[in-house]
């Protein structure tokens, strides 16, 4: 039986416990190159001080239009590996693993003259229309991807996530409701993902594992449930994904009507299930008993907490403190547990 200050060792990804810092956007304002900055080496360093265990850095996307604003992340040049390999290394040396998340935001790219998408519908009458990719520009959005993976690998990540949830570029290829395409790419709705998947693994090193984020559910209206995601998922896994993030809706405005206390363990559970494959449990984790229970249980193997780190970059530490477990952070501020 695993606990939540267990470690987790998958292919070459070797973690001292199973907390995990989730991506969360900073929209910094001076990130408008896509370049992760000052700020940005505070808010992952201080998480890795604090004793999370693996960190995955927010979403950073595969061309400039792929963003969600012009203040997020991306990774769309070489001149961006620097910045990205300044951090890893800095949290790595205080023991902490570091992921990176891949996407492009399609009908979501706020900020874009012209988003692009599956299908021209846009998410709501708040967001532009977006254009149709044509099946070559499909092709080529692979392409970008996977010069994305190649940087990542770069820039000396332990692993990688692709963001294939949330309503996100790869989500609205992977739904019924957004994806209304005749080419091959709506015929198989999981090719785009596939593929990606595919590109992924011709440029990562074998010992790295692969993450992916889907959404296991969608609230909307004729939106699929749980068990296209795993079906789905499946497909997912025989291309390469060694681990799923289990995420949900994203897709449309609505939610769902319960999301307090583990609101999505179940379906992170429903996965791990079916697939026989590790998961990561995310939303509204932060209270450490009853992450330590999930992981005790068997529902998931990592639980990630987003809104606890926020609050608190030594989420971590206080976690192990809470469950019995030892100090988490360095010995520089070790005295600050003495009485």
């Amino acid at each position: 039986m695993s606990t939540l200050l267990d470690s987790f060792e998958y292919k070459g990804l070797q973690l001292k416990n199973r907390i995990v810092m989730p991506p969360m956007c900073q929209y910094s304002v001076t990130a408008k190159d896509g370049k992760p900055n000052d700020w940005h080496f505070t808010h992952y360093t201080s998480r890795a001080i604090g004793g999370t265990g693996l960190i995955i850095m927010e979403m950073t996307d595969v061309e400039p239009d792929g963003r969600i604003s012009d203040f997020d992340l991306g990774i769309w040049s070489d001149d961006h590996i620097a910045s990205f390999e300044r951090i890893v290394k800095a949290c790595q040396s205080y023991g902490a693993k570091v992921g990176i998340q891949i996407a492009h935001a399609g009908r979501k790219a706020e900020d874009a003259e012209v988003p692009v998408s599956s299908t021209s519908v846009a998410f709501s009458e708040d967001y532009k229309a977006p254009r149709e990719l044509t099946t070559e520009e499909v092709e080529k959005m692979v392409i970008k991807f996977e010069q994305a993976f190649q940087r990542a690998v770069a820039a000396g990540v332990d692993t990688i996530e692709i963001h294939g949830a949330h309503g996100y570029l790869i989500h609205q290829f992977q739904s019924p409701l957004t994806n209304q395409r005749t080419d091959k790419y709506g015929q198989d709705k999981s090719l785009f993902g596939r593929e990606i998947i595919k590109a992924a693994r011709r440029v990562m090193p074998e010992s790295m594992p692969l993450i992916m984020r889907i959404s296991a559910i969608e609230y909307a209206e004729e939106g699929y449930d749980v068990n296209y995601a795993i079906e789905l998922a499946e497909k997912y896994k025989k291309e390469g994904v060694d681990i799923f993030h289990i995420s949900s809706g994203g897709e449309s405005n609505n939610g769902p009507q319960y999301s307090g206390q583990g609101y999505q363990v179940d379906l992170a559970q429903a996965v791990k299930q079916a697939l026989n494959i590790p998961v990561i449990a995310v939303g509204r984790m932060e209270d450490a008993q009853f992450s330590d229970e999930v992981v005790r249980e068997g529902k998931a193997d990592l639980v990630a907490v987003g809104r606890g780190m926020l609050r608190s970059p030594f989420w971590a530490n206080e976690a192990s403190l809470a469950l019995g477990g030892e100090i988490l952070t360095p010995n520089a501020l070790r005295a600050g547990y003495s009485f």
